[in-house]
């Protein structure tokens, strides 16, 4: 009978532990991710990354970091100040306005578009003549959607069209940063393999020497 109970117990609490350690899996995933896109932001926007938690840690969505430091980059001002417009309520349109940013500095110049939601941002520019832009009036989806393009397009040297047929997949921007960023180190190592394969068919070996 006691043998029973303890195979009974080992049965049960094993799946138990194995969702657990699955779960502890996908967090630390999660949390790779979203700390690999902060340290890309502070990169990019060229602050200690320790800013970029800080104004996390104040409630600022992780796709909205880059739009605070867009916009206190352009209007000149400490990205602080933006923050507290922003948790006073402000819509990012009417924090740009406010401190002077001009619609044409979100514009990215794509080839291809073809849904939502880069359909309906670049649209605004499309559909209007460069000297009206002026009266462009963005929604906070569409300024999220074009500093995020700029950003990680930029950042990386990517296409901004392969972020936007990402986006057009409903992939928010912490998960296509992890797909961006992978592929462009998966790019990097197969480069420099290549590199070494030619080198040692040119019969060197370290230093550039021939043997």
């Amino acid at each position: 009978m006691f043998t029973i109970v303890l195979v009974s117990s080992f049965v049960t609490l094993t799946p138990v532990i194995g969702a657990d350690r699955a779960f502890a899996q996908t967090a630390y995933s999660v949390s790779a991710n979203i700390g690999n896109f902060h340290v890309a932001v502070a990169n990019y926007y060229q602050v200690p990354e320790r800013e970029v938690i800080v104004i996390r840690e104040r409630r600022i969505p992780d796709d909205e970091i880059p739009v605070a430091l867009f916009i206190a980059r352009h209007a000149g001002v400490p990205w602080g100040r933006v923050v507290d417009m922003r948790l006073r309520g402000d819509s990012w349109w009417n924090i740009s306005v406010r401190l002077g940013v001009q619609p044409d500095v979100y514009y990215v110049p794509v080839t291809v578009v073809s849904g939502p939601p880069y359909g309906r941002a670049l649209g605004h520019y499309k559909n209007k003549h460069r000297k009206q832009w002026s009266t462009i009036v963005l929604t906070d989806a569409d300024v999220v959607n074009l500093v995020e393009l700029r950003f990680i397009s930029e950042h990386y040297h990517v296409a901004p069209e392969r972020v936007i047929e990402l986006r057009e997949r409903d992939v928010d921007f912490v998960t296509i940063h992890g797909d961006v960023s992978g592929h462009r180190v998966a790019a990097a190592k197969r480069d420099n393999d290549q590199g070494e394969d030619h080198d040692h068919g040119n019969g060197r070996g370290k230093g550039g020497k021939k043997r």
